[in-house]
């Protein structure tokens, strides 16, 4: 759980389907260029689960381009509370969808020491300076007239 109606996750597979039944999703927000599996698109079909998909390049350092523009999509998606409950993914939970709720994080005024301490929980030894760096210089004020607190 990120925030109130608000999970991640790496790339759900058939195994995990029925614990996400138990989120009662809304909408899921994948953050892979690639083709959503038919399996997947089944299961939110027979759920009436909306699916944003915002296909971002999981390239790898030194190569890394982050487009700011579908992170704001992907900040639109989950700030707009008639989504929720939603889901973000990636492939595996740590750089786009860490990109993502760091960015949240900032939008929601955390400092930066805690927004990098979660974003290096989820991304290990794997953790990226290029995402960081992004994280830190990510410009929030086009989006702070959107509220930013999720809680009932």
């Amino acid at each position: 759980m990120v925030d109130h109606g608000v999970y991640r996750s790496g790339f759900p597979d058939a195994s995990n389907l029925p614990f996400l039944e138990n989120l009662r999703l809304r909408s899921v927000l994948c953050l892979c260029p690639e083709p959503y599996p038919e399996a997947n698109q089944e299961f939110l079909r027979a759920h009436g689960i909306r699916l944003f998909q915002l296909g971002i390049d999981g390239s790898k350092e030194p190569f890394v381009s982050i487009p700011e523009d579908r992170i704001r999509e992907a900040l639109k998606v989950i700030l707009d509370t008639r989504n929720h409950p939603v889901l973000i993914h990636c492939k595996r939970g740590k750089h786009r969808t860490g990109c993502v709720v760091g960015c949240l994080r900032k939008l929601q005024r955390w400092c930066l020491t805690s927004v990098f301490d979660e974003y290096q929980r989820f991304a290990a030894a794997k953790a990226r300076v290029s995402d960081l760096r992004f994280i830190e210089l990510f410009d929030v004020s086009s989006l702070k007239h959107l509220p930013a607190s999720f809680s009932c």
